[in-house]
């Protein structure tokens, strides 16, 4: 019987994760479809190229919502079934990588799943897991951002700093060691959303953040090897 449940929460976690929040508050403020700006990601990251800094901020935090609220169903349902607390944001990150209400059929006949890369509901299933991990992430990740400037590298760098931080506190008793499996399926599945970006990275022309002077986050399509001449 809690199979069946549990198998009905990962559904439900998957469900939440393809809310294309994103798509719908830059559609709401801007009447853009935000699959046809830049990454066509419906991520923060292409929020703020579609429609500025605080709509890539809200979406970027109500995609973290989807992860930790997945996890928080399945501690509720299920609280001493620890295997279902990390498949339920992991769900998450499937939905909203491959959203089950964006779904086109391309040019070729076949259906595509549109989404993000998963980076933001993969941080709110590990605050739901451990919630102080929130901002380690978050001020380690800005550290990234501000520095390098590249969403991409960001996003990769979340997984590795919840595998880190969930694999040293499991050493220490202090978390479940299923968490530490969180942490590295989640990296996985954020690899495998990124492998256009990990392409571009390899040749030198991923897209740069910049800082404008007014302090405003601007994204703009800037190859790295142009930024250097």
């Amino acid at each position: 019987m809690q199979t069946l449940i549990g198998i009905g929460i990962i559904i439900i976690g998957y469900i939440i994760g393809s809310i294309p929040f994103g798509l719908l508050i830059v559609k709401s403020k801007t009447g853009k479809d935000i699959r046809t700006v830049e990454s066509g990601r419906t991520g923060g990251t292409n929020a703020v190229r579609a429609a500025g800094f605080g709509a890539g901020l809200l979406t970027a935090l109500l995609d973290i919502l989807k992860g930790a609220a997945s996890v928080w169903l399945a501690q509720t349902v299920l609280p001493e079934n620890y295997l279902f607390h990390i498949l339920a944001p992991l769900a998450a990150i499937l939905g909203h990588n491959y959203s089950l209400f964006l779904i086109r059929r391309a040019e070729n006949g076949k259906l595509r799943f549109y989404g993000g890369a998963g980076g933001a509901p993969a941080l709110g299933g590990a605050a739901g897991l451990w919630l102080p991990i929130l901002p380690i992430v978050i001020a380690v990740g800005a550290l990234i951002w501000f520095t390098l400037g590249i969403a991409s590298v960001t996003t990769m760098a979340i997984g590795l700093i919840v595998i880190v931080v969930f694999a040293i506190r499991s050493s220490l008793g202090l978390l479940d060691p299923v968490t530490i499996m969180y942490g590295v399926l989640a990296e996985l599945l954020l690899l495998w959303a990124l492998r256009p970006n990990i392409k571009k990275l390899l040749a030198g022309n991923e897209r740069v953040v910049r800082i404008s002077l007014n302090g405003w986050l601007r994204a703009r399509k800037e190859a790295r090897t142009e930024s250097n001449k």
